[in-house]
Protein backbone atom coordinates (compact mmCIF):
# COMPACT_ATOMS: atom_id res chain seq x y z
CA UNK A 1 0.00 0.00 0.00
CA UNK A 2 1.26 3.44 -0.97
CA UNK A 3 1.42 6.05 1.79
CA UNK A 4 3.21 9.34 2.23
CA UNK A 5 5.57 10.23 5.03
CA UNK A 6 5.38 13.78 6.37
CA UNK A 7 6.91 15.39 9.40
CA UNK A 8 4.61 16.31 12.25
CA UNK A 9 2.67 19.52 11.87
CA UNK A 10 0.90 21.68 14.41
CA UNK A 11 -2.19 21.98 12.23
CA UNK A 12 -5.47 21.00 13.86
CA UNK A 13 -8.57 19.69 12.15
CA UNK A 14 -10.40 22.79 13.40
CA UNK A 15 -8.01 24.96 11.34
CA UNK A 16 -9.92 23.77 8.27
CA UNK A 17 -13.39 24.75 9.45
CA UNK A 18 -15.53 27.31 7.65
CA UNK A 19 -19.18 28.33 7.97
CA UNK A 20 -21.39 27.19 5.10
CA UNK A 21 -25.08 28.11 4.85
CA UNK A 22 -27.14 24.99 4.12
CA UNK A 23 -28.76 26.62 1.10
CA UNK A 24 -25.37 26.70 -0.69
CA UNK A 25 -25.12 22.88 -0.75
CA UNK A 26 -26.08 22.03 -4.34
CA UNK A 27 -28.91 19.51 -4.53
CA UNK A 28 -29.07 19.18 -8.32
CA UNK A 29 -26.43 19.38 -11.06
CA UNK A 30 -26.07 22.41 -13.31
CA UNK A 31 -27.43 22.09 -16.85
CA UNK A 32 -25.56 22.10 -19.19
CA UNK A 33 -22.71 20.52 -17.24
CA UNK A 34 -20.09 23.08 -18.28
CA UNK A 35 -22.21 26.10 -17.30
CA UNK A 36 -21.33 25.85 -13.61
CA UNK A 37 -19.29 28.70 -12.16
CA UNK A 38 -15.50 28.46 -12.01
CA UNK A 39 -13.34 30.22 -9.43
CA UNK A 40 -9.73 30.47 -10.63
CA UNK A 41 -7.15 30.72 -7.83
CA UNK A 42 -3.70 31.93 -8.85
CA UNK A 43 -0.44 31.15 -7.06
CA UNK A 44 -0.61 34.51 -5.27
CA UNK A 45 -4.19 33.89 -4.20
CA UNK A 46 -5.67 36.18 -6.85
CA UNK A 47 -9.27 35.20 -7.69
CA UNK A 48 -11.02 35.29 -11.05
CA UNK A 49 -14.69 34.51 -11.64
CA UNK A 50 -15.45 32.50 -14.76
CA UNK A 51 -17.72 29.73 -16.04
CA UNK A 52 -16.43 26.19 -16.41
CA UNK A 53 -16.45 26.34 -20.21
CA UNK A 54 -13.82 29.13 -19.89
CA UNK A 55 -11.32 26.60 -18.57
CA UNK A 56 -9.99 26.06 -22.07
CA UNK A 57 -8.53 29.60 -21.94
CA UNK A 58 -6.26 28.54 -19.05
CA UNK A 59 -4.88 25.47 -20.82
CA UNK A 60 -1.81 25.54 -23.09
CA UNK A 61 -1.37 23.36 -26.20
CA UNK A 62 1.33 21.20 -24.58
CA UNK A 63 -0.54 20.64 -21.30
CA UNK A 64 -2.00 17.34 -20.13
CA UNK A 65 -5.36 16.91 -18.43
CA UNK A 66 -5.37 13.78 -16.28
CA UNK A 67 -8.86 12.37 -15.70
CA UNK A 68 -10.13 9.58 -13.45
CA UNK A 69 -12.23 7.26 -15.63
CA UNK A 70 -13.62 5.14 -12.79
CA UNK A 71 -17.36 4.57 -13.11
CA UNK A 72 -19.81 4.86 -10.21
CA UNK A 73 -21.83 1.70 -9.71
CA UNK A 74 -25.47 1.80 -8.51
CA UNK A 75 -24.15 0.36 -5.28
CA UNK A 76 -27.10 0.88 -2.92
CA UNK A 77 -29.46 -2.10 -2.71
CA UNK A 78 -32.16 -3.18 -0.25
CA UNK A 79 -32.91 -6.69 0.92
CA UNK A 80 -34.52 -8.77 3.63
CA UNK A 81 -32.69 -10.78 6.25
CA UNK A 82 -33.20 -14.53 5.80
CA UNK A 83 -34.61 -15.80 9.08
CA UNK A 84 -33.58 -19.22 10.42
CA UNK A 85 -36.54 -21.49 11.02
CA UNK A 86 -38.32 -20.64 14.27
CA UNK A 87 -36.72 -17.20 14.68
CA UNK A 88 -39.08 -14.31 15.47
CA UNK A 89 -39.64 -12.18 12.37
CA UNK A 90 -39.29 -8.48 13.19
CA UNK A 91 -41.27 -6.11 10.97
CA UNK A 92 -38.09 -4.02 10.58
CA UNK A 93 -36.11 -6.67 8.72
CA UNK A 94 -35.21 -4.51 5.70
CA UNK A 95 -31.45 -4.22 5.27
CA UNK A 96 -29.76 -1.41 3.32
CA UNK A 97 -26.53 -2.55 1.69
CA UNK A 98 -23.91 -0.26 0.20
CA UNK A 99 -21.17 -1.98 -1.81
CA UNK A 100 -17.89 -0.19 -1.07
CA UNK A 101 -14.93 -2.18 -2.38
CA UNK A 102 -14.53 -5.29 -4.49
CA UNK A 103 -12.21 -7.90 -2.96
CA UNK A 104 -12.87 -10.67 -5.51
CA UNK A 105 -15.38 -10.96 -8.34
CA UNK A 106 -18.40 -11.54 -6.07
CA UNK A 107 -16.82 -10.74 -2.69
CA UNK A 108 -17.36 -7.16 -1.50
CA UNK A 109 -16.72 -4.98 1.51
CA UNK A 110 -20.12 -3.49 2.30
CA UNK A 111 -21.81 -1.14 4.72
CA UNK A 112 -25.00 -2.63 6.22
CA UNK A 113 -27.76 -0.66 7.92
CA UNK A 114 -28.70 -1.85 10.48
CA UNK A 115 -25.50 -3.89 10.69
CA UNK A 116 -26.16 -5.55 14.06
CA UNK A 117 -29.10 -7.48 12.62
CA UNK A 118 -26.85 -9.64 10.43
CA UNK A 119 -24.14 -11.78 12.04
CA UNK A 120 -21.40 -13.83 10.34
CA UNK A 121 -23.14 -16.53 8.32
CA UNK A 122 -26.30 -14.47 8.03
CA UNK A 123 -27.95 -14.18 4.62
CA UNK A 124 -29.78 -11.33 2.91
CA UNK A 125 -32.13 -11.78 -0.04
CA UNK A 126 -32.47 -9.03 -2.65
CA UNK A 127 -34.38 -8.55 -5.88
CA UNK A 128 -33.34 -10.46 -9.01
CA UNK A 129 -32.62 -13.53 -6.85
CA UNK A 130 -29.43 -11.96 -5.49
CA UNK A 131 -28.32 -13.44 -2.15
CA UNK A 132 -25.55 -12.10 0.08
CA UNK A 133 -23.83 -14.03 2.89
CA UNK A 134 -21.82 -12.21 5.56
CA UNK A 135 -18.48 -14.02 5.81
CA UNK A 136 -16.49 -11.61 7.99
CA UNK A 137 -16.70 -8.45 10.11
CA UNK A 138 -13.86 -6.05 9.31
CA UNK A 139 -11.96 -3.80 11.72
CA UNK A 140 -14.02 -0.70 10.98
CA UNK A 141 -17.30 -2.58 11.37
CA UNK A 142 -17.96 -3.02 7.67
CA UNK A 143 -18.93 -6.51 6.49
CA UNK A 144 -17.36 -8.78 3.91
CA UNK A 145 -20.19 -10.30 1.87
CA UNK A 146 -20.18 -13.08 -0.73
CA UNK A 147 -22.88 -12.61 -3.36
CA UNK A 148 -24.65 -15.32 -5.37
CA UNK A 149 -26.88 -14.76 -8.40
CA UNK A 150 -28.14 -16.55 -11.49
CA UNK A 151 -25.13 -16.64 -13.82
CA UNK A 152 -27.33 -17.76 -16.71
CA UNK A 153 -29.05 -14.35 -16.54
CA UNK A 154 -26.19 -12.09 -15.42
CA UNK A 155 -22.55 -12.33 -16.49
CA UNK A 156 -21.32 -10.37 -13.44
CA UNK A 157 -22.59 -8.59 -10.36
CA UNK A 158 -22.44 -5.20 -12.06
CA UNK A 159 -25.26 -6.30 -14.37
CA UNK A 160 -27.33 -7.24 -11.31
CA UNK A 161 -26.66 -3.84 -9.73
CA UNK A 162 -27.69 -2.03 -12.91
CA UNK A 163 -31.05 -3.77 -12.62
CA UNK A 164 -31.78 -3.37 -8.90
CA UNK A 165 -29.37 -0.76 -7.49
CA UNK A 166 -29.53 2.99 -7.01
CA UNK A 167 -26.79 5.62 -7.07
CA UNK A 168 -25.08 6.11 -3.68
CA UNK A 169 -25.49 9.88 -3.46
CA UNK A 170 -23.73 11.61 -0.55
CA UNK A 171 -25.87 12.18 2.57
CA UNK A 172 -25.95 15.95 2.06
CA UNK A 173 -27.91 15.49 -1.20
CA UNK A 174 -31.52 14.98 -0.18
CA UNK A 175 -33.30 15.52 -3.49
CA UNK A 176 -33.94 12.59 -5.81
CA UNK A 177 -31.66 12.38 -8.85
CA UNK A 178 -33.88 12.07 -11.90
CA UNK A 179 -31.10 11.07 -14.32
CA UNK A 180 -28.49 8.79 -12.71
CA UNK A 181 -26.06 9.57 -15.54
CA UNK A 182 -25.66 13.05 -14.07
CA UNK A 183 -23.74 11.47 -11.18
CA UNK A 184 -21.37 10.00 -13.75
CA UNK A 185 -18.61 11.66 -15.77
CA UNK A 186 -19.05 11.53 -19.53
CA UNK A 187 -15.80 9.55 -19.77
CA UNK A 188 -16.55 7.01 -17.00
CA UNK A 189 -15.34 3.57 -18.09
CA UNK A 190 -14.43 0.99 -15.43
CA UNK A 191 -16.99 0.00 -12.78
CA UNK A 192 -15.86 0.27 -9.19
CA UNK A 193 -16.53 3.63 -7.48
CA UNK A 194 -18.96 4.15 -4.61
CA UNK A 195 -18.95 7.91 -5.25
CA UNK A 196 -18.28 10.08 -8.27
CA UNK A 197 -14.96 11.84 -8.95
CA UNK A 198 -17.01 15.03 -8.98
CA UNK A 199 -14.56 17.51 -10.54
CA UNK A 200 -15.03 15.63 -13.81
CA UNK A 201 -18.81 16.08 -13.79
CA UNK A 202 -18.40 19.55 -15.35
CA UNK A 203 -16.97 18.29 -18.64
CA UNK A 204 -19.11 17.73 -21.74
CA UNK A 205 -17.97 15.70 -24.76
CA UNK A 206 -17.96 18.94 -26.79
CA UNK A 207 -15.73 20.79 -24.30
CA UNK A 208 -13.31 17.86 -24.14
CA UNK A 209 -13.13 17.80 -27.93
CA UNK A 210 -12.31 21.52 -28.06
CA UNK A 211 -9.61 21.02 -25.44
CA UNK A 212 -8.04 18.22 -27.49
CA UNK A 213 -8.22 20.32 -30.66
CA UNK A 214 -6.18 22.97 -28.85
CA UNK A 215 -3.39 20.43 -28.44
CA UNK A 216 -4.03 19.41 -24.84
CA UNK A 217 -3.71 15.68 -24.14
CA UNK A 218 -6.52 14.08 -22.12
CA UNK A 219 -5.07 11.06 -20.33
CA UNK A 220 -6.92 8.58 -18.08
CA UNK A 221 -5.84 7.10 -14.77
CA UNK A 222 -8.13 5.23 -12.40
CA UNK A 223 -8.97 5.48 -8.71
CA UNK A 224 -12.05 3.70 -7.42
CA UNK A 225 -13.58 6.20 -5.02
CA UNK A 226 -14.65 4.78 -1.66
CA UNK A 227 -16.99 6.30 0.89
CA UNK A 228 -13.95 7.08 3.02
CA UNK A 229 -13.82 10.21 0.85
CA UNK A 230 -16.75 11.53 2.93
CA UNK A 231 -15.53 10.20 6.27
CA UNK A 232 -15.08 13.12 8.68
CA UNK A 233 -11.72 13.75 10.32
CA UNK A 234 -12.42 13.15 14.02
CA UNK A 235 -8.85 13.44 15.29
CA UNK A 236 -7.91 16.78 16.87
CA UNK A 237 -4.50 16.75 15.16
CA UNK A 238 -4.67 16.01 11.45
CA UNK A 239 -1.65 13.69 11.64
CA UNK A 240 -3.63 11.33 13.88
CA UNK A 241 -6.23 10.72 11.17
CA UNK A 242 -6.12 7.27 9.55
CA UNK A 243 -6.65 7.63 5.82
CA UNK A 244 -8.86 5.21 3.92
CA UNK A 245 -7.28 3.19 1.12
CA UNK A 246 -8.45 3.11 -2.49
CA UNK A 247 -7.39 1.07 -5.51
CA UNK A 248 -5.51 2.90 -8.27
CA UNK A 249 -4.27 2.04 -11.75
CA UNK A 250 -1.89 3.95 -14.02
CA UNK A 251 -1.18 2.16 -17.29
CA UNK A 252 2.22 2.30 -18.99
CA UNK A 253 0.61 4.13 -21.91
CA UNK A 254 -0.76 6.87 -19.66
CA UNK A 255 2.49 7.16 -17.69
CA UNK A 256 4.53 7.47 -20.89
CA UNK A 257 2.33 10.24 -22.30
CA UNK A 258 2.38 12.22 -19.04
CA UNK A 259 6.15 11.92 -18.62
CA UNK A 260 6.92 12.75 -22.27
CA UNK A 261 4.74 15.86 -22.35
CA UNK A 262 6.07 17.12 -19.05
CA UNK A 263 9.63 16.61 -20.31
CA UNK A 264 8.74 18.96 -23.18
CA UNK A 265 7.58 21.67 -20.78
CA UNK A 266 3.87 20.90 -20.60
CA UNK A 267 1.97 21.21 -17.36
CA UNK A 268 0.12 18.30 -15.73
CA UNK A 269 -3.37 19.38 -14.64
CA UNK A 270 -5.20 16.85 -12.45
CA UNK A 271 -8.97 16.71 -12.81
CA UNK A 272 -10.04 16.18 -9.22
CA UNK A 273 -8.40 15.17 -5.98
CA UNK A 274 -8.68 11.51 -7.01
CA UNK A 275 -6.49 12.04 -10.09
CA UNK A 276 -4.12 14.11 -7.96
CA UNK A 277 -3.80 11.40 -5.31
CA UNK A 278 -3.29 8.77 -8.02
CA UNK A 279 -0.47 10.70 -9.71
CA UNK A 280 1.25 11.62 -6.46
CA UNK A 281 1.06 7.97 -5.35
CA UNK A 282 2.43 6.66 -8.64
CA UNK A 283 5.33 9.09 -9.08
CA UNK A 284 8.91 8.88 -7.85
CA UNK A 285 10.80 11.67 -6.06
CA UNK A 286 11.61 13.32 -9.41
CA UNK A 287 7.96 13.45 -10.45
CA UNK A 288 8.28 10.61 -12.96
CA UNK A 289 4.97 8.75 -13.10
CA UNK A 290 5.35 4.98 -12.96
CA UNK A 291 2.90 2.31 -14.18
CA UNK A 292 1.04 1.34 -11.02
CA UNK A 293 -1.64 -1.05 -9.82
CA UNK A 294 -1.94 -0.84 -6.05
CA UNK A 295 -3.90 0.48 -3.07
CA UNK A 296 -3.07 3.97 -1.92
CA UNK A 297 -3.60 5.52 1.49
CA UNK A 298 -1.79 8.75 0.66
CA UNK A 299 -2.85 11.66 2.89
CA UNK A 300 -1.93 15.06 1.49
CA UNK A 301 -2.02 18.07 3.81
CA UNK A 302 -0.02 21.32 4.18
CA UNK A 303 3.68 20.53 4.25
CA UNK A 304 3.42 18.01 1.42
CA UNK A 305 5.71 18.66 -1.58
CA UNK A 306 3.88 17.93 -4.84
CA UNK A 307 5.89 15.94 -7.35
CA UNK A 308 3.60 15.14 -10.26
CA UNK A 309 1.03 17.90 -10.80
CA UNK A 310 1.17 21.58 -11.75
CA UNK A 311 -2.52 22.43 -11.54
CA UNK A 312 -5.75 21.07 -10.10
CA UNK A 313 -9.42 21.23 -11.07
CA UNK A 314 -11.63 20.56 -8.09
CA UNK A 315 -14.99 21.21 -6.48
CA UNK A 316 -15.62 22.91 -3.13
CA UNK A 317 -15.12 20.46 -0.27
CA UNK A 318 -16.64 19.85 3.16
CA UNK A 319 -15.28 21.72 6.18
CA UNK A 320 -12.54 19.85 8.08
CA UNK A 321 -12.25 17.23 5.31
CA UNK A 322 -9.10 15.56 4.00
CA UNK A 323 -9.93 17.00 0.56
CA UNK A 324 -9.92 20.56 1.90
CA UNK A 325 -6.55 19.77 3.48
CA UNK A 326 -5.27 18.52 0.12
CA UNK A 327 -6.20 21.67 -1.81
CA UNK A 328 -4.77 23.75 1.04
CA UNK A 329 -1.49 21.89 0.60
CA UNK A 330 -1.48 22.74 -3.10
CA UNK A 331 -2.48 26.42 -3.07
CA UNK A 332 -1.62 27.39 0.49
CA UNK A 333 -4.02 27.25 3.42
CA UNK A 334 -4.51 31.01 3.63
CA UNK A 335 -5.24 31.30 -0.11
CA UNK A 336 -7.77 28.46 0.00
CA UNK A 337 -9.58 29.65 3.12
CA UNK A 338 -9.80 33.15 1.62
CA UNK A 339 -11.16 31.67 -1.63
CA UNK A 340 -13.78 29.67 0.28
CA UNK A 341 -14.82 32.76 2.25
CA UNK A 342 -15.22 34.64 -1.04
CA UNK A 343 -17.17 31.74 -2.59
CA UNK A 344 -19.61 31.71 0.34
CA UNK A 345 -20.07 35.47 0.08
CA UNK A 346 -20.71 35.23 -3.68
CA UNK A 347 -23.09 32.29 -3.17
CA UNK A 348 -21.21 29.67 -5.14
CA UNK A 349 -22.74 26.19 -5.06
CA UNK A 350 -20.85 23.68 -2.91
CA UNK A 351 -19.95 19.96 -2.88
CA UNK A 352 -20.67 17.18 -5.39
CA UNK A 353 -23.17 18.97 -7.68
CA UNK A 354 -21.68 22.39 -6.99
CA UNK A 355 -19.34 24.78 -8.78
CA UNK A 356 -15.65 24.27 -9.55
CA UNK A 357 -12.22 25.73 -8.81
CA UNK A 358 -9.10 25.84 -10.96
CA UNK A 359 -5.94 25.98 -8.83
CA UNK A 360 -2.79 27.09 -10.61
Amino acid sequence: MIKNELTKTELKTSDFYYDLPTELIAQTPTTPRDHSRLLVVGKDGELQEKHFYDIIDYLNPNDTLVINDSRVIPARIYGEKVRPEGEFVSPASRIETLLLKQHKADSWEVLLRPAKKVKIGGKIEYEASLVGTVVDILEDGNRLVEFEYDKTKFSNIFEVLEKIGSMPLPPYITEKLEDKDRYQTVYARENGSAAAPTAGLHFTPELLEKIKEKGVAVVPVMLHVGLGTFRPVKAESITDHIMHSEFITVTKESADIINERRKKGGRIIAVGTTSCRTLESASDENGIVMPTEDNTGIFIYPGYKFKAIDGLITNFHLPESTLLMLVSAFSGKENIMNAYKYAVEQKYRFFSFGDAMLLL
